[in-house]
């Protein structure tokens, strides 16, 4: 059976010279959108990615551009690459979609995905490089809706979760569920042609090996440079959706348009810096995968990652239930390869690029507040600890005029429904430079409005007694810049940043980020950005029946606003135990993931990982 053909390949692989790997768990992305740099630069993408990485992501990017991130939603401080995968959607009975979320998604926060780097020179034992300084690719072709006998179709496949019953791989999507989740794998080619950093399809300047597996092997005298190997894997909860399936066939579907799985697809836009990486080839030769036994690395932390967030570009709805798959993606079987769509086949609307959406409400005229960004808090000992309520009719302006009430400088907006007040911020709770944070859960009592996050506070200071009251927008990396002296926020001016492109594959560009005034944007950006939102798309006839028709959607999907307390007393005290439960909960789930982990490198040592 083919499957077992991908088990004694990477069996022979780890029996190799070099089996060393190390890897790199994302606790985050930065967004979900359609935007695709490699394929469709400067424009809308085609289709709806999920994006891991550096916080420099652009549109059109280049080395410069990834380096010049602040922050990265993976681990390594060193680098600064991008990674994406296509979104995955549910197909609900009447037509209609709904995305899928990934491991890791919950109030206020993004899962990632895995990413593996594996030292595996083949049966020379080649001496491995590290991806160059602009350096791009692609692997996987999202119009595929069939399996073909060549590497290229190997290096995806799918395991099907279960860690009682044992998990199982398939080639394409399983037509089962899967009591643990949905993993997703694609395995990148690793030889080189030493000239080209990128090539018209993206894919032809790398070749996977010849002889031997499409993991390990030797390359071809066309792309003599064996390059380190890099390996994706994604965790959906599909099991969300366990008491939804119907008929006999499988309902889920990428955000191309494919139902069948062999049109899955990953992309690589190198950040690294390259002395480090090639440092860690040569240095770090342990089996154990930990990054921790790779001593070249500096690591961010799980709050640092899954703070490196960027807002979306794109004014469409992305997630939650949705009429038809974002762009212009029909559902398309195959066994064909499926074919291009024009939006004039589609009920979806034409989108643009467009600026940054800002996550604060702008009461700089109505109240003389400004926003300075999203600060960081903590349950053991609060940022802003002056004074603080709670309420299930929670706004910006409810929280602003309480702490102004009793006298105070700042107020903080937490977990939808808090308010904490006071007259200093500490540096270590500042907003950080360039870094968008975890502050756009909807406000409990006007879900158009932002009131931060878990353990994450919507920072608003008076400009009473100031010459100027002007709102921190978020511009990108080192984009508007937050200070603190004294013990004091204060939002500086923002600036635009312009940058000069260059690469070896594509002409000079120069462009000028945009920064964004509005201080509140469209409802549907919104339910593109909250991964836990399931808003339904709005009023039309044909939306409305998709609403009804799946009003029977698992309860624990929604996010819901929380239901208005007749004392503020007792929600006050029932959303701080649930806050507390939260962490609980968390700190529970880390143990088992823990767990989930040892065994799965121990499957990966023996040759049972895909």
């Amino acid at each position: 059976m083919y499957t077992s053909t991908k088990v004694l390949g990477l069996a022979a692989a780890l029996a190799a010279p070099a089996a060393a790997f190390f890897r790199m768990p994302c606790p985050g992305r930065i967004v979900t959108e359609r935007a695709d740099p490699i394929v469709s630069p400067g424009q809308v993408a085609g289709h709806v990615h999920t994006i891991s990485g550096g916080n420099g992501f652009k549109f059109e990017m280049d080395y410069a551009d990834a380096r010049a991130s602040d922050c990265s939603s993976c681990p390594i401080k060193q680098d600064l690459s991008n990674y994406w995968t296509p979104a995955l959607y549910f197909q609900h009975q009447n037509g209609s979609f709904e995305n899928v979320h990934q491991s890791g998604d919950g109030t206020g926060v993004y899962g990632g995905m895995t990413v593996y780097y594996l030292q595996r020179g083949g049966p020379n034992n080649d001496e491995l490089k590290a991806f160059p300084e602009g350096f791009r690719m692609l692997a996987g072709n999202p119009f595929k809706r069939n399996h073909t006998d060549d590497f290229a179709s190997e290096a995806v496949s799918f395991v099907c979760l279960d860690y009682s019953g044992g998990s199982s791989t398939t080639d394409g999507l399983p037509d089962k569920k899967c009591p643990d989740g949905l993993r997703a794998q694609v395995f990148f080619p690793s030889c080189w042609d030493g000239v080209n950093l990128d090539s018209a399809d993206h894919m032809s300047h790398m070749s996977y090996p010849v002889g031997g597996s499409y993991d390990s092997g030797k390359c071809p005298d066309t792309h003599p440079v064996h390059l380190i190997s890099i390996f994706y894997e994604v965790n959906y909860n599909t099991g969300d959706f366990d008491d939804e399936w119907y008929g006999s066939g499988q309902p889920f579907v990428f955000a191309q348009g494919d139902p069948t799985g062999y049109g899955f697809h990953g992309d690589f836009v190198n950040g690294w810096d390259v002395p480090t990486l090639q440092k860690a080839i040569d240095e770090c030769t342990n089996d154990s995968g930990l990054l921790s036994d790779c001593p070249v690395f500096d690591l961010f932390t799980t709050k640092e990652s899954q703070a490196c967030i960027i807002p979306p570009q794109v004014d469409e709805q992305v997630t939650g239930m949705l009429s038809a798959l974002p762009g212009c993606n029909p559902v398309q079987q195959g066994p064909g390869l499926a074919s291009v769509q024009s939006c004039l086949n589609t009920n979806s609307k034409v989108a643009t690029v467009g600026a940054y959406q800002q996550y604060y409400k702008d009461v700089t005229s109505s109240l003389n507040w400004q926003y300075v960004g999203c600060g960081t808090d903590s349950l053991s000992g609060r940022t802003l600890n002056s004074a603080s309520t709670s309420s299930g009719s929670m706004t910006v302006e409810t929280c602003i005029a309480f702490c102004e009430g009793k006298g105070y400088s700042y107020a903080g907006l937490e977990y939808a429904s808090q308010c904490y007040c006071g007259n200093s911020v500490a540096s270590d709770r500042a907003p950080v430079t360039g870094v968008l944070g975890n502050c756009f859960s909807p406000c409990a009592g006007d879900s158009t409005e932002y009131c931060g996050g878990g353990s994450a506070l919507s920072l608003y200071q008076s400009c009473k007694g100031t010459s100027s009251c002007k709102n921190n927008d978020y511009t990108g990396p080192a984009g508007a810049a937050v200070s603190v002296a004294s013990s004091v926020v204060a939002a500086s001016s923002s600036t635009s940043q312009t940058s000069s492109k260059t690469s070896s594959v594509s002409t000079s560009t120069t462009k000028t980020n945009s920064v964004s005034t509005s201080a509140s944007t469209s409802s549907t950006k919104q339910a593109t950005t909250l991964a836990t939102s399931s808003k339904p798309a709005s009023s039309s006839s044909s939306k409305t029946s998709t609403t009804t028709a799946t009003s029977t959607a698992k309860k624990h999907r929604k996010q819901k606003n929380p239901a208005s307390a007749t004392k503020n007393a007792r929600f006050a005290a029932a959303v701080a135990d649930k806050e507390h439960a939260d962490r609980q909960a968390a700190e529970v789930k880390a143990k088992l993931a823990a767990s989930k982990v040892r065994r799965h490198l121990a499957e990966l040592k023996a040759g049972r990982h895909h």
